[in-house]
């Protein structure tokens, strides 16, 4: 737990000894929870709360007076005083707290105890979760489309493990339906030499995958059309979706689950699933068709799930696909759908209602946004092998992995965003991968030559009370909001809060760096600042590295 953590906990059980001894009204209306802000002033302590304000309506007591009570109770609290040393009240009764030079210590131990582990916690503990993403068609490349998700879902993967869940990453495979005819026409067409059908497939991959299967499998062009067809889409499908996952696996995401939507309909699973919600009460038939009632629980239609001719609605794979993941044991479904999937939110929360489920607690949906890309001032939007637009593969050969991703979670999903080649070559600080990298790269820089002088560091050399700058308080409080950020970038599925939050310390690190020196100068004998300014830059280069870890992207060295 970290400190912030602790002294949140503490104001809430000293407001809850100030009602029960009747220092505060018994109407008094107490918080859940309490959140420490990080003042922008850092005349105004580490850490600030506003509680005295908020509690003020319901127990009718000015909140000057409300604060003084609890800046009393605090300091009556002797597990909590020897962590600060100042308990302020300013204003109509804002209290400000600053911590003691021991709790500011306490931060940099526990960041190097902890290496690896620090900012993990046991938040989400128990939670089995299901998180499908990317989930594209087995029909082509992944494109521009698909690229957002595969960055941002694996780096939501990654934590919501840190916050304690049992994490299952899940691509479902869109294997069935005209689509997939569709494609092995489409490769059959080019097999042979034929004008592809109007509504196929094109792009150089397509022949591409004609000329690999008929150099293993030439009997293929022989066959009768529908026969033809069919051994060309199997053959492509097993080919393609190779490709797809050589490709994640290149962008450093991967999937513990390759669900095939055919699936669903093998062993009567479909008709299982359908009797499962007819038990509920919530399946109906008209008009010689079969449909599931969401409209019951907000959607703004009933939805058809096996058409009158007998054929399935693609809501059917929907509707079995979701009783798959519940009887497969998870706990929360999240859904990372595309931005032409808004319609999807509703119906899917209808649907897990109409399962028994609670929209509120076992599903979440998260929609994301269009990118684009920007090279020389211009928006890419062709791409040579996909024949649309610009693949994952091509924007990986472009800007690199690292680049890739870091750009693609830093923004919140539910907003478009551009990508602009030539910044994210650069290595200048307009380049925030540089930037976070660079920060990294030069402390581990200035770790080597410490050590080339003879300075120690590490948790042995913390000297936490010679840490007085103002950029060295202002560092410290910086590394301690990790674990925080980390379980609510967890909470509200929003990684994108570990970049901007590693962004904010590379620049808090080179603020410090500039005023206050680490290394001696000249023949200057080695101190022990020295050696607590090294340790606390260790502890930095730690923080550096579990935010860049939990992104997917590298922590080099060197530069």
């Amino acid at each position: 737990m970290s400190i912030q953590e602790e002294l949140e906990g503490a104001i809430l059980r000293a407001l809850a000894t100030l009602v029960s001894n009747g220092s505060l009204p018994a109407q008094t209306v107490l918080p859940t929870t309490i959140t420490l802000e990080r003042p922008k002033n850092r005349e105004h302590g580490d850490y600030a709360t506003s509680i005295a304000l908020a509690l003020t309506k319901s127990a009718g007591v000015p909140p000057r007076e409300i604060a003084q009570a609890l800046q009393s109770a605090l300091l009556s609290d002797a597990e909590v005083s020897k962590d600060l040393s100042a308990i302020d009240i300013a204003g109509p009764g804002f209290l400000n707290l600053t911590l003691a030079k021991a709790s500011q210590g306490g931060v940099i131990a526990t960041i190097l105890n902890s290496g690896a582990e620090f900012g993990k916690s046991s938040t989400l503990s128990g939670v089995k979760v299901n998180l499908e993403f990317v989930s594209a068609n087995p029909t082509g490349p992944l494109h521009l489309g698909h690229t957002r998700w595969a960055a941002v879902g694996d780096a939501l993967g990654r934590v919501l493990s840190a916050a304690g869940a049992d994490v299952t990453r899940e691509f479902y495979v869109n294997d069935r339906g005209v689509q997939m005819d569709l494609f092995g026409e489409s490769i059959r067409t080019s097999a042979l030499g034929l004008p592809r059908p109007e509504n196929g497939y094109h792009g150089l991959y397509i022949d591409d995958l004609a000329k690999a299967i008929v150099a293993t499998n030439p009997e293929f062009k022989d066959l009768d059309a529908q026969e033809s067809i069919a051994a060309f889409r199997d053959a492509g499908y097993a080919l393609q979706l190779a490709d797809q996952q050589r490709v994640l696996d290149a962008m450093n995401t991967h999937f513990d689950i390759w669900f095939s939507e055919r699936s669903l309909y093998d062993a009567n699973f479909f008709n299982h699933c359908l009797e499962t919600l007819r038990s509920k009460g919530h399946v109906f038939e008209l008009d010689g068709a079969i449909w599931l009632r969401t409209t019951d629980f907000g959607d703004d239609k009933d939805r058809v799930m096996i058409k009158s001719d007998g054929s399935f609605a693609y809501f059917a794979s929907d509707s079995a696909y979701y009783i798959s993941k519940r009887e497969r044991g998870f706990d929360l479904l999240i859904y990372m759908l595309g931005a032409d999937h808004h319609g999807y939110v509703n119906r899917l929360k209808a649907l897990a209602s109409c399962a028994g489920d609670d929209p509120t607690k076992n599903i979440d949906i998260l929609i994301g946004q269009l990118v684009k890309i920007l090279e020389n001032g211009e928006e890419l939007k062709l791409s040579k092998r996909a024949g649309t637009i610009i693949t994952l593969e091509e924007l990986i050969e472009k800007v690199g992995v690292d680049a890739a991703r870091y750009t693609l979670i830093r923004y919140p999903v539910d907003t478009p965003m551009v990508m602009d080649v030539d910044v994210l070559r650069s290595r200048t600080n307009e380049n925030p991968v540089y930037y976070v990298q660079y920060a990294h790269a030069r402390i581990c820089g200035v770790l080597r030559n410490a050590s080339d002088l003879g300075i120690a560091y590490g948790v042995d050399h913390i000297h936490p009370e010679l840490l007085e700058d103002e950029r060295e308080r202002e560092l410290i409080g910086a590394l301690g909001q990790f674990p925080r950020i980390v379980a609510s970038a967890a909470e509200l599925r929003e990684p994108h809060r570990i970049a901007r939050y590693v962004e904010e310390l590379a620049g808090t690190y080179h603020r410090f760096y500039a005023d206050c020196r680490v290394l001696p100068l000249g023949d200057e004998p080695a101190a022990a600042l020295h050696s607590a300014r090294a340790t606390l830059c260790q502890s930095t280069a730690q923080v550096i590295a579990n935010s860049l870890a939990l992104l997917g992207v590298s922590a080099p060295e060197k530069m």
